[in-house]
């Protein structure tokens, strides 16, 4: 018998790899989960054919999009409800997927429903792509027996959260191009501007007024320190933007990020609409309110809104309501706590919820558009006093001498 070559997970999630002589891939596949092994699939391969690992170049590959993802959802909802086997839907929609790495992934997840794994198995081995919340939904579609339906949820979730996102670049990155171009124009004008007006004032012989000889002296030490200026400000951005992407860097930031002017606030309105779309979305979807709580948690993208999300699950395991460890949370308006409250009392949480998400993402659209508003007439004014302010510095000794000529 052929020797296959394959990789898994056990129980705990650690990773496994290793050889297993069988009659073909199915075999292996059965005779590792007999031994409470996860195999991938995609990973179990006949010995000594072709490579037994695939060259991939980071960040050359084709990314997998969000929006790819959403139409899987939507059209995998389609095939379902129209009484399509699994099995039947996911080799159409592999076969007509345009994303090579995309395409790969959903022949994964094929091979394991047809060796006998779940839905839900097969996309938890792709968690960048299927992350916790897509898969625990699926599994609850499973097990229910309305994947259709969880599918349709599911896609309507993730268009609202691409919007939300989309939103919140708009904000950010408006400013952002505005101020950057703000620092390349000054830097421009001190580095390359001045330096010439410097040596014609030299010529003058008398002192220069105030403004003029302090813009000299910024431009004097730009030009001759650019390289430790520049390369310091790239390697703290480098290193801040590096802190920031760890768990320390998230707890020591994302309170700052809470309590910042006019973006604290947006920050938190995203926040409470993400908690309760995704919360109301499980919830709906027939997901254990704990489990529910701690999966909202983990995609809050705020560690504050984690932490108090995680100290309503406690309390909700001791007996407690969710609203009295929110109601404690900054985070969280009292109008959102009083609506939760409303909502366990009548047995519709999953709707309160929705409609709670509803209202804070009209709010974030109307906070995106006055923060507009706002920042632009303030970024051409600070442009404006900046880059003003330089030429009218450069122009004082030339009024100075026109007077004593006069």
């Amino acid at each position: 018998m052929p020797i296959y070559v394959w990789e898994g997970k056990d129980a705990s999630g650690k990773k496994l790899k290793g050889e297993i002589e069988a009659r073909d891939s199915r075999s292996v596949f059965n005779a590792l989960k007999s031994q409470r092994i996860t195999p991938i699939p995609s990973k179990i391969k006949e010995k000594g054919t072709g490579l037994d690992k695939e060259l991939k170049v980071p960040g050359l590959g084709p990314q997998v999009k969000a929006k790819d993802i959403v139409v899987f959802t939507r059209q995998f909802s389609t095939m379902i409800d129209s009484g399509l086997p699994i099995v039947q839907a996911l080799d159409i929609l592999t076969r007509q997927a345009e994303n090579k790495e995309f395409r790969n992934i959903l022949s994964g997840v094929k091979e394991t429903v047809e060796t006998g794994g779940t839905l839900s198995d097969g996309m938890a081995q792709y968690p960048k792509i299927f992350d916790e919340l897509y898969v625990n939904l699926i599994a609850a579609g499973e097990s229910s027996g309305a994947l259709d339906t969880i599918l349709e949820r599911l896609a309507a979730h993730m268009e609202k959260s691409i919007k939300l996102q989309r939103e919140v670049k708009t904000a950010m990155i408006y400013p952002a191009v505005v101020v950057s171009t703000a620092v390349v124009v000054t830097a421009v004008l001190l580095i390359f501007v001045i330096p010439t007006f410097a040596e014609m004032f030299a010529d003058f012989g008398q002192a220069l007024p105030l403004p003029t000889q302090i813009v000299i002296n910024i431009s004097n030490f730009l030009v001759n320190n650019w390289f430790v200026i520049f390369g310091s400000a790239a390697t703290i951005i480098a290193l801040t933007v590096r802190f920031l992407g760890t768990d320390r860097g998230k707890e020591v930031f994302h309170p700052i990020f809470l309590k910042l002017p006019i973006f604290g606030e947006l920050i938190k309105k995203v926040c409470v609409a993400r908690f309760s779309r995704t919360l109301g979305t499980m919830i709906s979807s027939g997901v254990p309110l704990l489990e529910a709580l701690q999966i909202c948690a983990k995609t809050s993208g705020n560690k504050v809104v984690e932490r108090d999300v995680m100290r309503a699950r406690v309390g909700i395991s001791e007996g407690k309501s969710i609203v009295d460890p929110l109601e404690d949370s900054d985070v969280f308006p009292t109008m959102v706590t009083q609506m939760i409250a409303v909502g366990e009392q009548t047995g519709a949480l999953d709707n309160m919820l929705g409609k709670i998400a509803d209202f804070y993402e009209d709010e974030v659209d109307t906070a995106v558009s006055g923060l507009k508003q706002l920042i632009e007439p303030v970024i051409i004014v600070v442009l404006g006093v900046v880059v003003g302010g330089i030429i009218v510095a450069m122009y004082l000794p030339i009024f100075k001498l026109g007077s004593i000529v006069g």
